[in-house]
């Protein structure tokens, strides 16, 4: 009886302190969350979208303009700066932009469990265009935002002027997702290990995980501060985010059989050289499904032709807008910029 005094000292002495550096690390997070949200603040306005608000910049039409509507949709782990960054420079002037944080990430609210998966995030986003006099516009969707613009398509196509996708995330793939997605998402220890251990931890990995998502190519040297990837690693936005990785497989593998049903113009931007999705899947899935879509290839390109081969982009959008745009030639003139590239992922 004597001896077991001590065991159970030493394991309350030691549930003790689990608890304590449990309820420290919760402490800190929300501290400095507060943190990246002061030094990331919204950008542009709430939209109701039924029951919740989407946050979105919106660049009204201009005189002149020579595109239609632009709406543009961001990837896993983003918020609306991701593509307002590179795309509101070169395309200001020319056409009426709606950059729109998904639901849950960024400022925006989560809403509803059909935001769960893409489908229901493609609902908020047409009524969020509609909130703002947008019938129609080309989807550009980046990444993850890729699945949402085919989503968007096959339930609103008389919204869907056309689409352009960037490396996206389209169709089932081999193997599964992160540990730490599929750990966020469960109910308890989820919640858990988003409020304590997820921040402290991302953080040390913001400036090197962006860089291999961009390798081969270099990462900006202001990409982390100018488009808030932080952001996600708030409690509620690391849970949101990992739902949507965790329900992306399942859900492209029920609706990627329909994409055929598309059938707006479309270009595909892909690289070669992207180590988070793989292109020959995704990409050349969707070039395979969508009739007359057009699948440029990228030599040495990562994961963000957004950034990287951003005038490509332009082109891109450009050619599914009805413009007389030689994208071949655009897209030597992209690689022939990237040939000597040669970053590499940190690890």
């Amino acid at each position: 009886m004597l001896a077991r005094r001590p065991v159970r000292t030493i394991m309350i002495i030691l549930i003790s302190s689990i608890l304590l550096l449990l309820a420290g690390l919760a402490v800190w997070t929300r501290l400095k969350a507060r943190e990246i949200e002061a030094r990331h603040p919204p950008t542009g306005e709430m939209i109701d979208v039924g029951g919740y608000r989407l946050h979105a910049v919106h660049v009204p039409r201009p005189e002149g303009a020579d595109l239609p509507p632009l709406v543009f949709i961001h990837g896993a782990s983003g918020n609306l700066l991701d593509q307002e960054v590179p795309f509101r420079p070169k395309l200001e002037g020319r056409a009426e932009m709606l950059f729109i944080d998904r639901p849950g990430h960024g400022w925006s609210e989560r809403g509803d469990a059909a935001n769960n998966t893409p489908d229901g995030q493609a609902a908020a986003i047409a009524r969020a265009m509609q909130a703002k006099g947008i019938s129609s516009a080309i989807i550009i969707g980046h990444s993850f935002g890729g699945a949402i613009a085919a989503s968007f398509a096959l339930a609103h196509p008389q919204m869907t002027e056309g689409l352009v996708f960037l490396a996206p995330a389209t169709h089932s793939w081999p193997g599964g997702i992160a540990w730490y997605y599929g750990l966020t998402r469960t109910p308890l220890i989820g919640p858990l290990f988003a409020n304590t251990l997820a921040l402290p931890a991302g953080l040390t990995r913001l400036e090197s995980g962006s860089a291999c998502v961009f390798a081969p190519n270099p990462k900006p040297v202001d990409y982390v501060d100018k488009t808030a990837p932080a952001l996600v690693l708030r409690p509620q936005a690391f849970r949101n985010n990992a739902i949507d990785v965790a329900n992306l497989k399942p859900y492209v593998t029920r609706v990627a059989p329909r994409y055929t049903e598309i059938k707006s113009p479309t270009v595909i931007v892909t690289g070669d050289s992207d180590s988070v999705v793989l292109a020959h899947i995704h990409s050349e899935g969707l070039a395979r499904d969508i009739d007359g879509a057009e699948l440029v290839w990228i030599r040495n390109l990562g994961h963000k032709p957004d950034h990287v081969t951003t005038d490509l982009a332009v082109r891109a959008i450009e050619k599914v807008a009805g413009i007389d745009v030689d994208l071949k030639v655009a897209a030597a003139t992209a690689e022939a910029s990237l040939a000597t590239d040669n970053a590499v992922c940190p690890g």
